[in-house]
């Protein structure tokens, strides 16, 4: 197994959290210092949908632990609200963290290492891309859901009335859009300023490496050559009108599918489950197919979205509590219990079996989408990191690029975006190269 890098988040903050792990007794059965079988009350906040049933499914699987469960609203205010709870002493014993925001969470000191809670066996069971984003300092931080590989979706019709096969590099793709875009008017893709992690994602597709961490100072590098080379594409492609400036998941994004102006979305395996409740009655079965993202020559692999579940460093059982996630992470009945919630790309792959079964509406599609998702997550994960509080450049991003469009300067964009980066972390009190 891939040991991530001990400097992810900072000896300090490191060293804090594990101390603060040393005064907790209790271990689970099969993990490392295991004293009894964990019982008691777990309380359980999470904003996705159906976490209700598996937190009931659990509880019916046996009667040492009892979990309640509390919906609590997803992103900022989810997180704000989890950040404040912890704060005040009453935080839940199991709260989801997307893998962005994880370490934040970490480097603040609000998280249980999950290492003498957790077999190695069950580690085991994990993808080593979903492993390298959860692992930091050589520990456990939190057990990862699922690990959505970031690929792309085409109208085949529209490729074929312009005479283009699939693209499988980023120039073949630049080529196919102009000839869809002179044969059908539709363009090939669209550019979203507003999803951060969506343009953080083809960056790292490109090996772009926009976080690292010394012993004393982050290394910001948010305009680095590899992420550079991406913008520069995409701000020519705006130009030549064969990509889209548009927002994500907004009417006029919607429209663009449904009307038949989109020939192509670039998402991740969970956008079938959008693609198809968008335009399912516009008669298009069969016409949308998945596609592995063209390559600029590397193997690289990276996520789009993707959560995990920790423990809160307050929670008073924390072995109870790491039970629960070994359950949502590792049990065939927890995915089973969600029922049919959209094409989840599990980062226990074994578990990819069990979400294929429930999506009922797979085969609406025009191929076989479950394979591309394996071929698309076969890659490498080439260390990406995560920011210590990725919502300040998430914040610059959406604030800089908002305006991108033809005639734009995507480069310029990306320096603004790194000085305000650079100024925001510094400002939280970190150190910054």
């Amino acid at each position: 197994m891939r040991k991530p890098i001990r400097s992810a988040l900072g000896i300090a903050a490191v060293t804090v959290a594990v101390a603060s792990l040393a005064a907790c007794s209790s271990t689970a059965p099969g993990a490392p210092g295991v004293t009894e079988e964990p019982s008691g009350k777990v309380i359980f906040w999470s904003p996705l949908a159906n976490m209700d049933l598996v937190a009931e499914a659990f509880n019916d699987s046996q009667d040492d632990i009892e979990v309640v469960f509390e919906a609590i609203p997803s992103g900022a205010d989810g997180y704000a609200k989890l950040s404040t709870a912890i704060g005040a002493g009453n935080a839940p014993d199991v709260a989801t963290i997307e893998y962005f925001a994880l370490p934040e969470f970490v480097s603040s000191d609000r998280l249980a290492s999950l290492d003498d809670y957790v077999a190695d066996e069950t580690l085991d069971k994990f993808s080593d891309i979903s492993k390298s984003l959860v692992q930091f300092g050589g520990d456990t931080w939190a057990l990862p859901y699922d690990a959505p590989p970031m690929m792309i979706w085409y109208r085949q019709d529209l490729l074929e009335a312009a005479g283009v096969d699939i693209p499988t590099t980023w120039d073949e793709f630049e080529e196919a859009g102009k000839a869809v875009l002179e044969k059908t008017g539709s363009y090939l893709a669209s550019f979203n300023a507003n999803e951060s992690s969506w343009f953080a994602g083809l960056a790292w597709q490109n090996g772009g490496q926009w976080f690292s961490a010394g012993e004393d100072s982050w290394t910001v590098g948010i305009d680095d050559p590899a992420t550079q080379e991406v913008a520069d594409l995409w701000q020519r492609m705006l130009d030549e009108g064969i990509v889209k400036a548009v927002p994500s998941f907004t009417d006029e994004w919607t429209a663009d599918m449904v009307e038949g102006n989109a020939a192509g979305v670039i998402g991740a395996s969970w956008s079938a489950n959008s693609i198809y409740n968008r335009v399912k009655d516009a008669g298009q079965e069969g016409l949308w197919i998945a596609a592995e993202l063209p390559s600029w020559g590397n193997d690289i692999a990276p996520l789009y979205g993707g959560s995990t579940f920790a423990v809160p460093k307050t929670s008073e059982n924390p072995a109870a509590a790491a039970k629960f996630i070994e359950f949502l992470t590792t049990d065939p009945a927890a995915i089973e219990a969600r029922g049919d919630i959209g094409y989840a790309y599990l980062a226990a792959s074994e578990l990819t079996a069990v979400s294929k079964a429930s999506a009922v509406n797979s085969s609406w599609f025009g191929n076989d989408i479950w394979s591309v998702f394996d071929e698309a997550a076969a890659g490498e994960a080439n260390d990406w990191q995560w920011g210590p509080n990725f919502g300040i450049t998430s914040s610059a991003m959406q604030e800089t690029m908002t305006a991108v469009g033809p005639g734009g300067d995507l480069s310029v964009d990306l320096d603004e975006i790194q000085a305000k980066t650079v100024d925001g972390l510094k400002d939280t009190g970190l150190s910054v190269e």
